[in-house]
């Protein structure tokens, strides 16, 4: 029994914009089958996707607090000319500069239109061939935990795996990374940006919940109601959610 990432999950006041942002941004197209906006590749809606991991935005009625997200997109650039342009497209688009502490580092911190943070890399071997999400990073106070649990969770690799720092992707080796960093902050406030994650075919929502549970997962309760989806939150408190097969 195993699960997938499928989509990273914003919550926005207006999710129909900032799907188009981060449409434009990644070079996909948004798509509004329901009160969502997917955004995936470019192409037609096809969900789940095989190889990225899409964007889902929810719409919500509360505003994002001024707490810095403790889960972002870094994405992925090909030269110095290719980060350059792309912080300069994504400013036009929008985008402003975030500062969360980061100091002089050859990466640029962003924030999209609601003031979700995400970094633009500089150019990196390793997210040469992820698409244009290279990871989805989540700060937490143990990464070698954290890689243990989610790669129990998921059919992921463990990659490189540190005090400081942990990162887990797809044993096709194909898209993005799932990382994770050592960071001195707290969870304070609920997750803004979250994974959700899906069981294969086959496989059963239910018994993929109470497997998740043993690991250290815990039933997290966000006014959701009556759902197909089941919310629960890792060993650190980030949430996350595991849907129902379609």
């Amino acid at each position: 029994m195993t699960l997938r990432p499928v989509q990273v999950n914003i919550k926005a006041l207006d999710a129909s914009a900032v799907g188009r942002f981060w449409a434009e941004a990644l070079g996909w197209s948004a798509y509004s089958p329901g009160v969502t906006t997917y955004v995936g590749p470019a192409g037609g809606l096809v969900w789940p996707d095989p190889v990225a991991v899409g964007i889902d935005v929810v719409p919500v009625l509360e505003p994002k607090t001024t707490a810095k997200n403790r889960v972002h997109l870094d994405l992925a650039t090909t030269s110095a000319a290719h980060q350059a342009e792309l912080v300069a497209r994504l400013q036009a688009l929008g985008a402003t500069p975030a500062h969360v502490g980061q100091g002089d580092v050859p990466w640029t911190v962003l924030a999209d239109p609601e003031g979700n943070e995400f970094c633009v890399l500089e150019p990196r071997e390793m997210y040469r061939d992820t698409g244009p999400i290279a990871a989805v990073v989540v700060d937490c106070a143990d990464p070698r935990a954290m890689a243990r649990f989610w790669g129990e969770a998921m059919d992921w690799t463990p990659h490189e795996v540190t005090d400081d720092h942990a990162g887990l992707r797809s044993a096709k080796g194909t898209g993005p990374y799932l990382e994770f960093l050592r960071t001195p902050d707290v969870k304070t406030v609920p997750d803004r940006v979250h994974l959700d994650l899906l069981p294969y075919p086959g496989n059963d929502e239910a018994a993929e919940v109470a497997r998740l549970r043993a690991l250290g997962a815990t039933d997290l309760d966000v006014g959701q109601g009556d759902v197909p989806w089941t919310c629960l939150a890792d060993p650190e408190g980030h949430e996350f959610c595991v849907l129902a097969p379609s």
